[in-house]
């Protein structure tokens, strides 16, 4: 598979290891990672012409993506302290 970019690991190139602490260790992070990665999946087929979608569609899924990216890192942030 091709390189997906805006991947956690690479948004927070930093943070791998609290990334990874955090997915195992909080449900509730981990649910969000996951939907972060579902989302991010999605918007890369969009925009490699795998999937079909709309500019609108896009949006929307571009939106959710950096809710879910501020919610993440305020969590990788707050217990990094």
């Amino acid at each position: 598979m091709s390189h997906v970019p805006h991947e956690l690991a690479e948004e927070f190139p930093d943070h791998v290891d609290r990334l990874h602490d955090l997915k195992v260790g909080n449900a509730h992070f981990a649910k969000l990672a996951d939907e972060y990665h579902t989302i991010n999946r999605e918007i890369h087929r969009i925009e490699s012409g795998v999937e079909p979608g709309t500019d609108e569609r896009t949006t929307v899924l571009r939106k959710q993506r950096l809710e879910l990216k501020d919610e993440i890192a305020a969590m990788i942030f707050e217990t990094a302290r």
